[in-house]
């Protein structure tokens, strides 16, 4: 513990992966407010949503008219998910400055979330990365199910440190690992962090995506941070989860997290008393109570 950062970035995804598997659509007006709500709290990275096919994920049909509208705040970094080339020209259309992009480490998973081989996923990565480069876009590019999947189980090391090797080799700023079938435990966070790590160097930061399904997302991102992580996903209340995997339930609750590094000493920048009553809005939104702790708390 002798070795944890002093500061540490969270990048809320409540109106990306949070929304995404909910019923309720929420309109450009919620959203921006949800974003003003945020950003008043010290949230600096905002997942504002994501440039896919309405058909598949309606929660994000408005993603182009959220960013058309966004007043952006300076030291607030607004980014967004693409899944395919088109997603990327649509966020080049929306001035968008940083993009999350991602494969699995999973060939099921892969299949069942592209319909694409994990040979075929990498090359069509490799195309949308460099699209992104030429327009000066910062990129984040993930490596789904890195640390277990809901198909396969646990995933060899090896196997995500080739998918870190050819990010890295692409020029992205930052590899994110997701757990998004909340199958991690604090050991193995940490040895396939540092795994990645001995692989990229100093080539790319890496960051963790958390998902809390069985009750381990705040050791898992202790272990992170003993890992020497700074860079965190989590959500209001813990809201969230995939639709492609089986059982996955919300992110760490951005409140949760930015009181555990407060109390911890490690600065996030972020009032996790006044977010906690952002997450309060937001179920009653969605009229009904959110898995993060920290809001309820008299």
């Amino acid at each position: 513990m002798n070795n944890l950062p002093g500061e540490v970035l969270l990048e809320d995804e409540s109106l990306r992966d949070g929304l995404q598997s909910e019923k309720r659509l929420f309109s450009v007006e919620e959203k921006l407010h949800l974003i003003q709500g945020m950003e008043a709290c010290g949230v600096r990275r905002i997942q504002v949503g994501s440039f896919v096919h309405p058909k598949w994920v309606p929660q994000m049909a408005n993603t182009d008219e959220v960013f058309a509208r966004l007043q952006r705040s300076e030291g607030v970094t607004y980014t967004a998910l693409v899944l395919n080339q088109r997603g990327v020209k649509r966020a080049v259309s929306a001035k968008v400055p940083h993009l999350s992009m991602s494969i699995s480490a999973s060939e099921t998973h892969n299949q069942k979330n592209t319909n694409r081989s994990m040979a075929q996923a990498m090359d069509h990565i490799r195309e949308m990365i460099e699209i992104a480069r030429a327009e000066n876009i910062r990129i984040r590019a993930g490596i789904i199910a890195s640390l277990g999947c809901a198909f396969e189980g646990r995933i060899p090391k090896e196997r995500v440190c080739e998918i870190a090797e050819l990010y890295a080799s692409l020029g992205v700023e930052e590899i994110n690992l997701a757990d998004s079938a909340g199958l991690a435990n604090p050991r193995w966070v940490y040895e396939v962090v540092m795994a990645v790590r001995e692989v990229v160097g100093e080539r790319a930061g890496i960051s963790l995506h958390l998902h809390d399904t069985r009750g381990l997302g705040l050791a898992n991102m202790i272990a992170g941070l003993q890992a020497g992580v700074t860079t965190f996903d989590a959500s209001l209340g813990g809201l969230g989860g995939c639709p492609y995997i089986p059982g996955a339930t919300g992110n760490i609750a951005t409140e949760d997290a930015a009181y555990m590094l407060s109390e911890m000493g490690i600065e996030s920048g972020i009032d996790w008393s006044r977010l906690g009553k952002l997450t309060l809005e937001m179920e009653a939104l969605l009229d009904r109570r959110l898995p993060g702790r920290i809001a309820h708390m008299p």
